[in-house]
């Protein structure tokens, strides 16, 4: 059985939350923070991939 690709989302801010976005089916809220030499990051429960706006189409 295929996996979904994991979500990726472009954001405006170093710092991000992620709790997973699926109500009780989520993950505890983490914070994450992006590296400004490096411009994503990826959430350690869901792999969701956080890309800083300024790197959108560089990563």
């Amino acid at each position: 059985m295929a996996q979904d690709a994991p979500e990726t989302k472009i954001v405006d801010t170093y710092r991000v939350a992620c709790d997973g976005g699926e109500g009780a089916l989520g993950h505890p809220r983490v914070w994450l923070q992006i590296a400004e030499d490096v411009g994503w990051v990826e959430c350690g429960y869901c792999d969701a991939k956080f890309i800083h706006r300024d790197f959108e189409g560089k990563v």
